[in-house]
């Protein structure tokens, strides 16, 4: 058995208390509401995600991830029985069906012309019990022990803009002359893929109106930004990106090494900021833009965003969970 086959199966025992995966664990009479992963008709990037709910009226809404950005309300959602359609506001329509725990939809254009088809799967409820305060950790992982030699292109037709030199690791993709970043460089991510919770420490470093990011498992977007001075939001420094607003803006001014603490355990988060707790305890519900794929419960890597501006880290330490 390798190390997925047995970090998946831990996964799943891990959530047998909350949810039967075999079991109808929703309203059978209201089946397109829960929370779904996507698989959108792309060859690359194509992580989505939709949150079905309805408030006490009964009112039906939609939150859609779709590819990139931020999770995004839909409009002129209509729920009938099993089946489904909304619009997009990237001006697209989705119709679909759900059977059980699996959807299918296909997606067309504004202008009529077809886009492909998705298919999706209900992902079981977040456990209430959870609290990251009961993970227990192994022996430290170094990620920068070998420097770039433990690391690889995620995007080996874009520049490679990373360089390691004297325990930092930096992207400089530079400037232009009217001073916005040039963009397109290549992503990096960790050769080992076999992380699932943990503990992740790293110190990080922005310059003036930087924007990077931390993926965890390569699905979860901790922020990096120069949000220095802004009111906080659910895209500032060390935010669960799109997801969860910090509740408290702990960030430093660009220039400066900031700490980072995260820790990911049984679909919860905790992450601290400089020594302030931002984010306590939340739930995980969803992949976020530029997510690897859609699927929660496997193990992946970690993987730094290179295509927006530079960005220096340090002192990269991962610790798994071993409860």
């Amino acid at each position: 058995m390798n190390i997925k086959t047995i970090l998946f199966s831990s996964a799943i025992v891990a959530l047998a208390g909350c949810c039967n995966l075999q079991k109808c664990c929703y309203d059978c009479k209201d089946p397109v509401v829960g929370n779904w992963g996507l698989k959108l008709p792309y060859d690359g990037m194509s992580a989505g995600s939709m949150i079905v709910e309805r408030d006490a009226e009964g009112k039906a809404s939609a939150l859609v991830l779709w590819r990139w950005a931020s999770p995004t309300p839909v409009k002129n959602l209509v729920i009938n029985g099993d089946e489904f359609s909304f619009d997009h506001p990237w001006k697209f329509k989705v119709e679909g069906k759900v059977n059980g725990n699996k959807l299918e939809a296909k997606v067309t254009n504004n202008d009529g012309t077809d886009a492909g088809k998705l298919t999706g799967w209900r992902n079981p409820p977040v456990c209430s019990k959870v609290s990251t305060k009961d993970a227990k950790f192994g022996e430290k992982i170094d990620l920068l022990k070998d420097g770039l030699d433990g690391w690889k292109s995620m995007n080996p037709e874009s520049k490679f803009a990373w360089k390691f030199k004297d325990g930092v690791l930096s992207n400089n993709l530079g400037r232009k002359p009217d001073g916005k970043w040039n963009h397109g460089g290549a992503n990096l991510m960790t050769k080992r893929c076999d992380f699932y919770d943990f503990k992740l420490e790293y110190d990080v470093r922005v310059p003036k109106d930087s924007n990077s990011g931390v993926y965890l498992r390569g699905r979860y977007e901790i922020q990096t930004i120069d949000s220095y001075g802004k009111k906080v939001d659910c895209h500032n420094m060390a935010a669960y990106y799109g997801r969860v607003t910090p509740s408290v803006a702990a960030e430093k001014p660009a220039g400066e090494w900031q700490h980072v603490s995260v820790v990911l355990y049984k679909r919860h988060l905790t992450v601290v900021l400089n020594g302030k707790t931002i984010i306590d305890n939340a739930p995980v519900v969803g992949v976020t833009g530029g997510a690897i794929d859609a699927n929660e419960f496997v193990p992946g890597p970690l993987y730094l965003q290179g295509d927006h501006s530079d960005a220096d880290y340090k002192n990269m330490y991962l610790y798994p969970v071993i409860n």
